[in-house]
């Protein structure tokens, strides 16, 4: 099967793409968001932490209860063939899977057999200038469940979140739970506030980015000073330099909050040396 821009997809043992691919009506997925997913990316073809992807999706599984019936190493295996057929060294791996169909019941069977899609496709468009630039944020309250630390299909708040953002003229909305900072609608968050590298800690409060784990490990080699803890809006606003890690958006430095602009409001000298350490860093993994 040749690149196409759609994508290729692995669905139960078939092949097929994100656009005509179908699953059952009453799959779990579609009826109570009841499912988990992952997102990585290649670079130069080569799939970046890949086993860190696949290693949360089964923390994923295991959080919601939910049985895998294939192992990582299959699921691997899946994700490398279809990077073969999709024939193109720039591409995003997709993981899904729900618990199942079933006739609709919240309570459900422990024999289910899981939905299972794998797929490839071209990555998200990021438009590069707003690295250059730096991208415009709002803040809204964080009404998600009490386990963002599981990565679930479970998105609506997140979607509403971001469509607030867009209506506002925004890229993106940060989430405050109790008066403290959690994440983006996608994504992670860093300060650099008083020459230290502060991001919230992860708890169930938020989503362990893999993103968010290499920035860590490439700012402590680098020698930043690191600190994770609560972060309250004042310190946002303070923050003489805040950014945005993901697998889309690698690192994405943010220059107005809510209209406050923040540090002198363009991308710091902290943001562009720990994405050019980034960089290398992908390149070289």
């Amino acid at each position: 099967m040749s690149h196409a821009a759609n994508g290729i997809l692995w669905l139960n043992g078939q092949f097929g793409d994100f656009q005509t691919s179908r699953v059952a009506l009453e799959d779990r997925g579609f009826q109570f968001g009841d499912g988990i997913y992952e997102v990585a990316r290649t670079y130069n073809g080569v799939p970046f932490m890949l086993r860190e992807h696949i290693a949360r999706l089964f923390r994923s599984a295991a959080g919601i209860d939910l049985t895998l019936t294939m192992s990582g190493d299959e699921l691997t295996v899946i994700a490398r063939d279809l990077l073969i057929r999709f024939s193109s060294d720039d591409a995003e791996i997709y993981f899904q899977i729900t618990r199942g169909a079933a006739p609709r019941n919240l309570l459900y069977a422990d024999e289910m057999q899981p939905t299972v899609i794998v797929g490839v496709r071209p990555p998200r468009y990021v438009p590069p200038e707003l690295r250059e630039t730096g991208c415009h944020v709002i803040t809204v309250p964080d009404e998600r469940w009490a386990r963002c630390d599981l990565k679930t299909i479970c998105l609506l708040p997140n979607a509403l979140a971001k469509g607030r953002a867009h209506r506002a003229g925004a890229f993106d909305a940060l989430m405050i739970r109790d008066k403290l900072l959690t994440e983006g609608t996608a994504s992670n968050v860093f300060l650099w506030l008083n020459e230290k590298l502060i991001t919230p800690v992860a708890d169930n409060r938020i989503l362990h980015g893999i993103t968010r784990g290499v920035v860590l490990k490439i700012a402590r080699e680098i020698g930043y000073s690191i600190v994770e803890r609560d972060i309250n809006r004042e310190e946002l606003y303070a923050a003489q330099e805040v950014f945005l890690t993901s697998t889309s958006l690698e690192l994405m430095p943010v220059v107005i909050i809510d209209d406050k602009t923040v540090g002198t409001g363009a991308a710091g000298d902290a943001h562009r040396d720990l994405h050019t350490a980034f960089r290398s860093f992908a390149q070289k993994h």
